[in-house]
């Protein structure tokens, strides 16, 4: 698959259906030795009511990754996991 074909995918968690945000507004960490994904960034800035609030940026491993579909990537993050992986 083609990094540009990932754009606009939508990234949902498994554990609790969740919506974690889109790889459009993502960032992704790859190793420059090998060029593989080690991780998806989700941004955590929200517009809430007009104001933007400060949330922590949610760190997602690859191996996380379980499927990608023609529209969404499923994702397998349990509650423990997100704590540990959030970043300010």
């Amino acid at each position: 698959m083609k990094l540009s074909e990932m754009f606009g995918k939508e990234i949902v968690n498994l554990f609790d259906g969740a919506r974690l945000g889109t790889i459009g507004d993502s960032d992704l960490i790859i190793d420059g030795i090998n060029g593989k994904i080690e991780s998806i960034v989700v941004p955590g800035k929200g517009n809430i009511m007009g104001f933007w609030s400060d949330k922590r940026q949610l760190i997602i491993p690859w191996e996380a990754v379980k499927k990608i579909g023609s529209e969404i990537i499923i994702v397998d993050l349990d509650q423990a996991d997100e704590k540990n992986r959030n970043l300010t």
